[in-house]
């Protein structure tokens, strides 16, 4: 079974999360919490003495919260504690996407997605896969740092199709290609080399 855990300062949200993952047999949500020192250091009960903190498999981590933390410093606090990240946000700006992942992050969801997207992703990252999804295609289509993978007509093409909504297959079929495994892991490694070190590998998987 895979340990989940939300950090996000929507309280509905919150309620919803607990909803639909209780729902769901592969998972169990085991904390939320509104900000990142929340999670990893929850109040105890009264009279109680501090336990070791266990990290989650995955923590769903809201982007932009209201106490003013950095998302990049969330991201690296919690990779650092041995869980992988997801981040979930209402904001798909390229931006924030490629900077996420470049400290950490294994995927990026918008809010809107239905629950077995959200579990699909979930799954994928606890196993080390990484997540992908339309809001990061277009971010990795559209990145212009400097140290973006150097994609070719084809490979950004397969992504823009993708992020307007075609699967990842279908969208390597029309550029010609019978392989979008091989373009869309490739795409990503190059990135993950020239962003520098990080805790753990992570490949893309078609589909």
């Amino acid at each position: 079974m895979i340990t989940v855990a939300v950090v996000d300062d929507d309280r509905m949200l919150l309620d919803g999360m607990r909803s639909w993952l209780g729902g769901v047999p592969e998972l169990r949500l085991t904390a939320t919490a509104a900000t990142v020192d929340g999670l990893l250091r929850p109040a105890p009960p009264a009279g109680a003495r501090p336990g070791p903190y266990e990290p989650p498999d995955v923590v769903l981590l809201d982007l932009m919260l209201r106490d003013g933390s950095d998302p990049v410093d969330n991201i690296r606090r919690l990779v650092r504690s041995g869980s992988r990240v997801l981040m979930i946000s209402t904001v798909p700006e390229p931006a924030r996407v490629i900077e996420s992942l470049r400290a950490g992050a294994e995927g990026y969801l918008t809010k809107d997605n239905e629950l077995p997207v959200l579990v699909a992703a979930i799954v994928d990252v606890a196993a080390g896969r990484g997540a992908h999804s339309p809001e990061l295609a277009f971010a990795w289509a559209y990145d212009t740092g400097r140290d973006r993978p150097r994609l070719s007509p084809r490979e950004r093409q397969v992504l823009l199709d993708y992020a307007a909504g075609m699967t990842l297959k279908s969208a390597a079929r029309r550029a010609g290609s019978t392989r979008p495994r091989t373009t869309w892991t490739g795409s990503r490694r190059s990135t993950a080399r020239r962003a520098g070190p990080r805790t753990r590998s992570w490949t893309w998987r078609g589909g």
